[in-house]
């Protein structure tokens, strides 16, 4: 008998990064990356399960700039260049690696064979990851969500609701675009909520969202269980609250699973560690080093250093994911028992929400371990998969309260997106709205095409310069020579278009220049921040 459901939900993004004006640039690698390492090992893992009938529920957010990049015809043909180098790369360890190691020989293999096989798969869906992704959603397997329209961080918008709402409604258009169907969910960026934010979400019709587990601790009134039952606010939209056990079991980086010494190494990589003239045609033109996904050694131990890690042998890290996968449906089958004592009967929604790029690209081995986790929890009664729609229909009375200000960053609130390192950005982005609001209202009923197309611009300039992305990069200290960059940029051309618009001055060239480099959500209309 099912005592209980379990929702597990990832949350695939990246910021748009689109170089359509050179051959070749590194930050675009972060998406080549990912769908090399994440979004195809997890359209396999969908396949697998469902060639072998295995029933599993997965909830995804798969956010409008990586849906724009997915299906951008230049990243498409960079991207294919790019698993044709790893091909070339890895038939050259192949050869090299014979007369190195028995383990890196093996793994070279390895690499040469799934490189050509993520090609050949790529090739097969024509690109389309997202229509790949779509078929599993009509089995009703999979349920895709959107996000808001550039990952704007929303609690840092909250005086400007015409900001926030544009955010959410390109969000749920640009889902239409690529879907062809409407959403019932958001993944609101960095799970970061205020109260009020759910009047945006109930006016573009959208059914739930999810929270960080304090947002139900904190809420008015106490959520009676917790953050292990759905809400719902006074605006009539659900609320999913993230589970720490679920978070603290697979992701911490003391206990969690993929921290095991068995599992593939990150930080060491053929990229850094062969000769410069070696992998110079594959790593960026200018020299500068990077991953290129060949990877031979493992964690072996948090205490020893890098150079000091032994060989990687992926027969016995899968081992290890399946001893991980049967250990959390062991911890979930016995966490959701517990709950549905505690709760006298009523059954417990466990939600666990991740990073979709953690499973693959950041642990290697992560893909595997899903297929392992639904595998192992098809035998156990006690626990079922669902989506939060499934949720909803099951759920016979729902307690309304108002969530409390929350995101999922360090420490539970803002302080990633708003520091010491970051906070001159937003009198930047604030001036851009205010104006932008303006803007919309003043020129709202215009006819001229060319000044129709520039306010168009202006709007995604704004959006792209609220990417979350840029102060989360500021605060990590990763590229943040490219995040500074982008967000001058975006300020500069904004305001740039603001001048020759006010003058009378906008040349149909150079703007036609940035709507080729800028050139996400071609069906953008200003007039969203006219409220």
């Amino acid at each position: 008998m099912s005592k209980g459901y379990f929702v597990l939900m990832l949350h695939a993004h990246l910021p748009y990064v689109n170089h359509p004006d050179f051959p070749e640039f590194m930050e675009e690698k972060w998406l080549f990356e990912a769908i090399s390492e994440t979004y195809l090992p997890l359209l396999r893992v969908f396949r697998k399960l469902k060639q072998d009938n295995i029933p599993y529920k997965i909830t995804m957010s798969i956010t409008p700039p990586l849906m724009e990049m997915l299906s951008n015809r230049d990243l498409k043909r960079k991207y294919l260049s790019h698993i044709s180098k790893l091909i070339e790369l890895s038939e050259k360890e192949v050869k090299r690696t014979a007369d190195e190691h028995p383990k890196k020989h093996k793994m070279a293999k390895f690499y040469l064979e799934d490189f050509k096989a993520l090609k050949e798969l790529y090739e097969s869906i024509n690109g389309d990851i997202v229509s790949a992704f779509m078929e599993f959603q009509r089995d009703g397997n999979l349920e895709i969500i959107t996000c808001n329209a550039t990952h704007g961080f929303l609690p840092l918008m909250a005086r400007y609701p015409e900001a926030v709402n544009a955010q959410i409604k390109l969000g749920v258009d640009t889902y239409r675009k690529h879907t062809g169907t409407q959403p019932k969910g958001i993944w609101l960026a960095e799970c970061g909520y205020m109260p009020g934010v759910d009047e945006h979400l109930k006016r573009n019709n959208l059914s739930f969202f999810f929270v960080d587990s304090h947002a139900l601790w904190f809420s008015e009134p106490t959520a009676r269980y917790g953050v292990y039952r759905p809400v719902i606010t006074p605006s009539g939209v659900f609320v999913f609250a993230r589970d720490p056990e679920s978070s603290q079991q697979v992701w911490s980086a003391e206990i969690g699973y993929p921290g095991d010494s068995r599992y593939r190494e990150f930080y060491r990589d053929v990229g850094f560690d062969r000769e410069d003239w070696y992998v110079a045609p594959y790593v960026d033109p200018s020299g500068e080093r990077h991953n290129t996904g060949i990877k031979y050694h493992k964690i072996t131990s948090k205490d020893v250093g890098l150079n000091q890690k032994d060989y990687y042998d992926i027969d016995e890290a899968f081992n290890a994911t399946k001893e991980h996968a049967h250990d959390f449906a062991t911890k979930k089958r016995d966490q959701i028992q517990r709950l549905y004592e505690a709760f006298d009967g009523v059954e417990p929604v466990v939600v666990a929400p991740f990073d979709a790029e953690l499973f693959g690209h950041w642990w290697f081995e992560g893909p595997k371990f899903i297929e392992e986790f639904f595998r192992a929890i098809a035998g156990i009664k006690e626990i079922t998969p669902a989506t939060p729609t499934e949720v909803i229909g099951h759920i016979k009375t729902i307690q309304e309260v108002t969530p409390a200000a929350s995101t999922w960053g360090a420490n539970g609130y803002n302080e990633v997106w708003l520091n010491g390192k970051n906070d001159w950005i937003y009198r930047h982005l604030d001036e851009m709205i205010e104006k932008m609001i303006f803007l919309a209202r003043e020129y709202y009923n215009e006819k001229d095409s060319l000044k129709i197309r520039a306010l168009n611009q202006m709007a995604r300039e704004l959006l792209l310069a609220q990417s979350s992305d840029w102060a989360f990069i500021m605060t990590t200290g990763t590229t943040v020579e490219y995040a500074v960059n982008r967000t001058k940029t975006h300020i500069k051309r904004f305001n740039d278009l603001l001048n020759r618009l006010k003058n009378n001055t906008l040349d149909p060239n150079e703007l036609e220049t940035l709507e080729w480099i800028d050139g996400i959500f071609k069906d953008i209309d200003y007039r969203i921040y006219a409220g």
